[in-house]
């Protein structure tokens, strides 16, 4: 599936082979790891599960097609950027890592990176950003995960890749629809797909996609010698659900906008932030760069005890961790040792009817004050 299709298009024909009569427009999938082998010829192409498996090589091939670039899919997000910080980096390298991105991430650079004897060093993702002489991989998150900073990926790539150092971008929140990692420029695009690229909060799943043969031939071998792979049924759901990816994030956008601008014309909330609002200090950057914004909204409430008290007079809005799910929820991001307040707030939009959302959120807040 080309590029001179839609959005639309492209997600409901990605990955798809040849139609054949009689057959579902997705196969089936596999639903167990197969080892059996020709007594006479050997190992087969879909032989042994962990190496290789047809229903995961077709989502593999979908998600390539709307990255534009070769994919390899990971069991979660955390086992994809994992595979790319330890294909990547040796003992004595320098690693540059987002200090609001995802905090996971942060975890196992401290407790295992650093030990193997890499040089881990933190910038915030607003920048401003250190020069890149001497590193080995830049790491971006954009936007990053849960504050909303955005940075200007193609300035960034060209001026880590003139001093000698690879670019990987966390695509999360953004999604292959929203950013083209590769397109600005990027060694690597690696997201989780457990979130909006699959959106139905019933799975785990991560990818890294690249253009490079040798960094693809480096992530698959760790992948296969360390076997972080998604289940087949697993990569069935993922591909199956690809095909209503334009529409999930068009309603998850336009709600996100209706969220965004009621919350901050409130007096009882505070740092709105959404990168589709006009004086966010991500707008310039994020409408430059990024073909539609995220659904995703933080907001601070100002306490612990608020939030709860929030969630429990919301009707539509569910107390979740994750995001990019069908239904609105929100994650107090604190209770799991993020650097946030106590009262900040990540609001992952739905798909519920716009007006529907506004009224209830209002209505919880007024039900909640400060």
């Amino acid at each position: 599936m080309t590029d001179q299709y839609g959005d639309g298009t492209r997600c409901v024909h990605a990955g798809l082979p040849e139609p054949v009569p009689g057959q579902p427009f997705l196969p089936g999938p596999v639903f167990a790891a197969t080892y059996h082998v020709d007594p006479v010829t050997g190992p087969a192409r879909d032989g042994y599960g962990r190496p290789d498996n047809a229903t995961r090589r077709l989502l593999e091939t979908a998600i390539g097609e709307l990255e534009g670039g070769d994919c390899r899919a990971f069991a979660s997000g955390q086992a994809a950027i994992t595979a790319v910080l330890m294909s990547v980096l040796r003992p004595g390298d320098t690693v540059l890592l987002p200090s609001d991105g995802y905090y996971a991430v942060r975890s196992f650079a401290a407790a295992t990176l650093e030990r193997l004897g890499v040089r881990v060093s933190y910038v915030p993702t607003a920048g401003p950003y250190p020069p890149f002489e001497g590193v080995r991989l830049v790491l971006l998150e954009t936007p990053a995960n849960p504050g909303l900073d955005v940075c200007d990926l193609a300035a960034l790539t060209e001026a880590a890749h003139a001093a000698g150092a690879l670019v990987a971008v966390d695509n999360t929140a953004a999604t292959p629809l929203g950013q083209r990692p590769l397109d600005l420029g990027a060694d690597v695009s690696v997201a989780s797909g457990t979130k909006a690229l699959t959106g139905h909060s019933d799975m785990l799943l991560g990818y890294a996609a690249t253009r490079s043969p040798d960094l693809l031939e480096q992530i698959t071998t760790w992948r296969t010698q360390t076997g972080g792979i998604p289940s087949p049924f697993d990569a069935w759901l993922a591909h199956r659900s690809l095909a209503t990816l334009d529409l999930r994030l068009a309603r998850q956008s336009a709600n996100a906008a209706a969220v965004a601008v009621a919350l901050a014309a409130r007096s009882d909330v505070d740092r709105v932030r959404w990168p589709g609002l006009p004086d966010d200090p991500s707008y310039v950057v994020a409408t430059r760069q990024m073909r539609r914004i995220p659904g995703i909204v933080s907001v601070d409430l100002g306490t612990a005890d608020r939030v709860a008290r929030f969630l429990t007079a919301s009707s539509l809005v569910y107390a979740a961790t994750s995001f990019g799910g069908l239904h609105t929820s929100a994650d107090r991001r604190a209770q799991w040792g993020d650097d946030t307040p106590p009262g900040f707030l990540r609001v992952s939009c739905g798909v519920e009817d716009p007006d529907d959302l506004v009224r209830d959120i209002e209505r919880a807040l007024d039900q909640s004050p400060r």
